[in-house]
């Protein structure tokens, strides 16, 4: 037999849940919206991702482009799209942990 009101307690906690559900859901619209840039090769290249992780823009500065070594050029594209990738993780992992602080559960996020 529940004492003290153990309904109530029910209750409130669902209401924290769909609180919590809500303020997710919004945190998850306010980073969809969100850009982050990466930059390679001291700011020769640049590229800017969503937070959809979708690569959105990429500019490349007219003097590292040598026809003579297309390595180059891609290895710092690579790592410029790889330097924005890695900052929009660590917004999405920053705005999205506040909601799993405490919680152990695998596989949320």
């Amino acid at each position: 037999m529940m004492r003290g009101g153990g309904m109530g307690n029910m209750q409130k906690m669902m209401k924290q849940m769909q609180k919590m559900q809500k303020d997710m859901a919004k945190a998850q619209e306010d980073l969809a919206e969100q850009t982050m840039e990466g930059t390679a090769g001291g700011g020769m290249v640049t590229v800017v991702v969503n937070g959809q992780k979708e690569v959105i823009e990429v500019n490349i500065k007219e003097e590292v482009v040598d026809p003579e070594d297309i390595e180059m050029l891609q290895d710092l594209v690579l790592a410029a799209t790889n330097d924005a990738l890695k900052k929009m993780e660590e917004l999405t992992n920053e705005t999205m942990g506040q909601f799993t602080k405490g919680l152990n559960m695998p596989g949320l996020f």
